[in-house]
């Protein structure tokens, strides 16, 4: 009988929504097949039920963390500001235990991957801040989605990001520019001490980081899991996220 070969167990965020009476802990079907069929590992919700002591008994199971994105934003008193007057929806709990990984992560140096939402998470765990809308910030353009557009038109291509000069999003994707879909109204306006930019759009917003002190810390803006598989040049950063965690795992065995 042959030996099972386990594949790395990547645990996901989860978001706290209330569908019909009841409290629930989610992550998007998308998020879940790319790592599946991208990268390559097991997929496993964290549910947003953390502290100290707990996350730790999770990284200590785990090979990788993913941060999805979310149709919630981060609530502006964590990094000193008032909640501007859109009707934005707010996840607490999301909050609380975003900023619990990410702080953990970093000291365990676990690969951690992030998008849209992710990579705010990560910027706001770390003392950063954000435009709360872009869209009426000067010298910035629209990142928005038309809503009116069918799902196929919103997650297409909105506009290309120029990567770092030898960075390492440019060695993962062998590019210097990328197209990429636009799904915000929130983005990165101060930076946290302790990231490197590794993309811009053509306006000058950060459309990606890298957290210095891990071996694999990224985290992009846009929507690199969107029908990744007929994607390759996205499909290249879930291949990448996949192999540092069978790196990691492969650590963890010895």
């Amino acid at each position: 009988m042959t030996s099972l070969t386990l594949k790395p167990l990547v645990g996901v965020i989860s978001d706290v929504q209330i569908i019909g009476p009841h409290l629930y802990h989610t992550a998007g079907d998308k998020y879940l097949r790319a790592l599946t069929l991208a990268a390559d590992v097991i997929p496993v919700i964290i549910p947003a039920l953390l502290n100290d002591h707990a996350i730790d008994q999770w990284l200590a199971r785990l090979d990788g963390i993913f941060l999805t994105g979310a149709y919630s934003m981060i609530d502006p008193a964590h990094y000193n500001e008032k909640k501007i007057d859109k009707p934005y929806d707010y996840d607490a709990a999301r909050d609380d235990s975003a900023f619990q990984i990410v702080r953990a992560v970093i000291r365990s140096n676990v690969p951690l991957l992030g998008v849209c939402r992710g990579v705010q998470d990560i910027n706001v765990a770390l003392g950063g801040s954000l435009h709360q809308a872009i869209q009426d910030v000067a010298g910035k353009q629209d990142h928005r989605e038309n809503k009116a557009d069918g799902i196929e038109q919103q997650y297409s291509p909105r506009h290309s990001v120029q990567l770092r000069d030898q960075g390492g999003l440019t060695k993962i994707y062998r590019a210097e520019t990328i197209q990429v879909n636009s799904l915000h109204s929130q983005g990165i306006n101060r930076l946290a001490e302790g990231l490197a930019v590794e993309a811009t759009s053509p306006d000058g917003l950060i459309e990606a980081v890298r957290i210095e002190a891990m071996s694999f810390g990224y985290a992009v803006q846009w929507h690199p899991e969107w029908q990744v598989t007929e994607n390759p040049i996205q499909k290249q950063l879930f291949e990448a996220f996949g192999e540092a965690c069978r790196a990691r795992q492969s650590i963890e065995k010895r």
